[in-house]
């Protein structure tokens, strides 16, 4: 297997709890919760990052780890790779120009591969919904503990709609102060309108000061509703 050199982003002792906290209610959800999608709102609220330090943090519990960069539109993964980058990608496998042989990498990190976005198509839609990622997806869940897929925004494009449909759980990823709660409940829906249960959340860049205020705030707010409306749905 080929192998690449990860450059990590190094995380306050905070976010590092949060992405912890993350894992252990991955662990608590099920063993049939092994395919995991990742993906945000908008682009920069750092699903990419959480879903590569998500990787790492399985990794570390000897869990065999796959990270899959699905966003074949603008991917920033890539740009987290040191020295030589890897020649083929998601992009070549989903159109027949490349085997799962050829797009596996190894990284420095034990136990944790990966498979890059690759070159940008033209049809990134088209090539998600197409049977090779489910092919891809079935020869994979036999090797790996965790299967991590990093997707495109669902607020801006389908892309993860489609792959929410694959996946066994889905964690969406908040930037503080910047989304809506609307806006976040709206793409919290669409995850769920495919039979994909959203198992957590994870809100980035939130400022230290306010950390604590921040988080009541928000997430009572998130849990309070969706917990009203599991009530009401069950009374019906």
């Amino acid at each position: 297997m080929n192998r690449i050199n990860l450059v990590m982003e190094e995380y306050s002792y905070a976010m590092n709890e949060e992405i912890n906290t993350l894992r252990t209610n991955i662990q608590f959800s099920g063993s049939d919760k092994k395919v995991l999608l990742v993906t945000s709102c908008v682009q920069g609220e750092g699903k990419s990052g959480v879903s590569m330090k998500l990787a790492r943090s399985l990794a570390e519990l000897k869990k065999k780890v796959l990270l899959i960069d699905a966003d074949l539109r603008k991917s920033v993964v890539i740009e987290k790779i040191e020295g030589m980058k890897p020649e083929k990608g998601l992009s070549h496998l989903l159109s027949g120009q490349a085997g799962l042989s050829d797009v596996l990498y190894a990284t420095n990190i034990r136990g944790f591969h990966m498979i890059v976005a690759g070159p940008i198509p033209p049809n990134p839609t088209e090539l998600l919904s197409e049977g090779a990622f489910d092919k891809m997806l079935e020869a994979l869940r036999n090797v790996y503990d965790y299967i991590i897929i990093d997707s495109a925004p669902l607020g801006l494009v389908v892309d993860a709609a489609i792959l929410a449909k694959k996946a066994d759980a889905a964690i969406l990823v908040l930037e503080s102060e910047s989304i809506k709660y609307r806006f976040a409940q709206d793409v919290k829906r669409k995850l769920e309108n495919t039979g994909c249960p959203v198992i957590g959340a994870v809100l980035t860049k939130v400022k230290r000061t306010t950390r604590g205020r921040h988080y009541g705030k928000y997430y009572g707010k998130y849990y309070g509703k969706y917990e009203k409306e599991e009530k009401r749905e069950s009374k019906e």
